[in-house]
């Protein structure tokens, strides 16, 4: 790229031009009339240039190769590969997938009319969807929102804070164009007296039980609800990691159903249902009914609440049904419950007719299992996790879990979810037991009575007086749901 010529003891230089025109054509000029210089002044002359030349090279290949990519900037940095591990490095890049920057959303700008506090009382899901509705109200009162905490106060709360269990930061960057979100009241309101915070400048709501009204809101207001529940609603990277673990582990062994099974001690005796329980179980549950003042219901007549439909299946009853549905023997039915009450003697008849019966603490490694320890909250929301991601869905109970998880799944393309109809159920499994009906009879009037309960679309139920015996907008949020096509995978016999 450059040559010198030496004639008659005087230098004459010639460069070339790969980005040295400038650099090189006046120093040639001045050696060019230089020709009295002796020649030991002439060979560092000549040193300093292809030195100066050197660099100038270097610095043009490096900016050019830096100008190609992302992908060839670290190789000149780190050292230029052999063409052995060239190709192969080549290969692997274009194999990996291109993950877009992220692009937050502009931050929306308005004059803030004070300040939301909240505290959510209650467990996962139900302080999941108090969350998605408090978001909405600061949406339309122009009001900033405090990050909540759970309420300590309450017997279902878990001791977890928000930041345990979902991604915070995530939290208030993705709905940045909606609603200002802070962690904690600036430190100017804390400085001031606090009734007056209260009175003029902050609304703090303690209780989230109050919802918003299930229809009849703007469509801006609820599709920033299922906003909030599907996107900005994330659970913290170590959750998240796990719940995938989880599932790869079961789709290695082929589909797999999840059964919330809501038959855990607290939930018995709060609902006052002891079918199948023995006399002990049943002191023991009142007992525990009677323990805390704020359950008002004390006095239950366990038969009669059952025949209404209003207690949680047991696993007898549980097993029963999903044979009667014609769920394959062999499939793996994950259980997402707490510790079963009575243990192994209640789940004996569901493994007889369910092999395949897998626990979470089967799956999870001991520094897992110590990590959800006495944390609920983050062990329902893994159960969340793996509930979203099966083939189907069953829960044994309409509550806020099983609400939520068939509205999360409807949004992802009407996923199987099985409705079961407890209060048909349990007269059909007495008529069945007593003999009144054979298996095939009773088979068929399970199977016809839940055809329409899959979790297929369906228009939810809108009673404009009694807004408490609606259909639950969480479960069935269809101002937000598009028509799916996806085929589920059939697990049925």
């Amino acid at each position: 790229m450059c040559s010198i010529e030496e004639r008659d003891k005087t230098k004459r230089f010639r460069i070339g031009t790969m980005g040295l025109k400038a650099f090189g054509e006046s120093r040639v000029e001045k050696l060019r009339s230089s020709t009295a210089n002796s020649y030991a002044r002439s060979s560092k002359m000549k040193l300093w240039m292809i030195r100066a030349t050197t660099v100038v090279l270097l610095w043009t290949c490096l900016v050019q190769l830096t100008a190609l990519g992302d992908t060839w900037g670290p190789m000149v940095l780190k050292g230029w590969p052999s063409r052995d591990s060239l190709s192969a490095t080549t290969l692997d890049v274009k194999l990996l997938p291109i993950v877009p920057a992220r692009v937050l959303p502009p931050k929306r700008v308005y004059k803030n009319n004070g300040y939301l506090l909240i505290s959510c009382n209650g467990g996962l899901n139900q302080m999941r969807s108090a969350i998605c509705d408090m978001v909405a109200i600061a949406r339309y009162l122009n009001v900033t929102l405090i990050v909540p905490e759970l309420d300590k106060t309450s017997f279902w709360a878990d001791p977890s804070e928000f930041e345990d269990i979902f991604d915070v930061d995530h939290f208030i960057t993705s709905l940045r164009d909606e609603v200002r979100i802070l962690k904690k009241l600036p430190i100017r309101l804390k400085k001031r007296i606090l009734p007056l915070i209260q009175r003029y400048k902050v609304l703090h709501l303690n209780r989230t039980d109050a919802r918003l009204a299930n229809s009849g809101q703007p469509l801006d207001l609820q599709k920033l609800r299922c906003r909030v529940n599907f996107s900005a609603l994330r659970f913290t990277t170590q959750i998240e990691e796990l719940g995938k673990r989880v599932v790869k582990l079961l789709r290695q062994n082929g589909p797999f159903l999840v059964l919330h099974l809501r038959y855990e001690m607290d939930m018995l005796a709060f609902s006052g249902c002891t079918q199948g329980c023995n006399d002990e179980e049943v002191e023991e549950l009142t007992r525990m009914r009677y323990a805390y003042p704020w359950w008002k219901e004390k006095i239950i007549n366990s038969d009669l609440k059952r025949k209404d439909g209003l207690c949680p299946l047991t696993p007898e009853e549980t097993a029963l049904a999903l044979r009667a549905l014609d769920i394959d023997r062999d499939i793996q039915i994950y259980i997402a419950a707490g510790e079963i009450y009575g243990g192994e003697r209640r789940v004996a008849s569901l493994g007889a007719a369910y092999p395949k019966l897998v626990r979470k603490e089967t799956l999870l490694a001991p520094a897992d299992l110590q990590f959800f320890q006495n944390h609920s909250s983050q062990m329902a929301a893994l159960d969340y996790l793996v509930s979203l991601e099966s083939d189907v869905f069953v829960p044994t109970f309409d509550g806020n879990m099983a609400k939520v998880v068939e509205g999360h799944r409807r949004y992802l393309g009407f996923k199987k979810t099985i409705l079961l109809d407890r209060k048909l159920l349990v007269e059909l499994i007495d008529k069945y037991t007593s003999k009144s009906l054979s298996w095939d009879e009773f088979s068929s009037a399970v199977k016809a009575a839940h055809a329409e309960r899959m979790g297929n679309p369906t228009k939810r139920l809108v009673i404009p007086d009694k807004p408490k015996e609606e259909d639950y907008f969480y479960a069935n949020p269809e101002e937000c749901l598009q028509p799916s096509d996806n085929e589920p995978v059939n697990i049925m016999r």
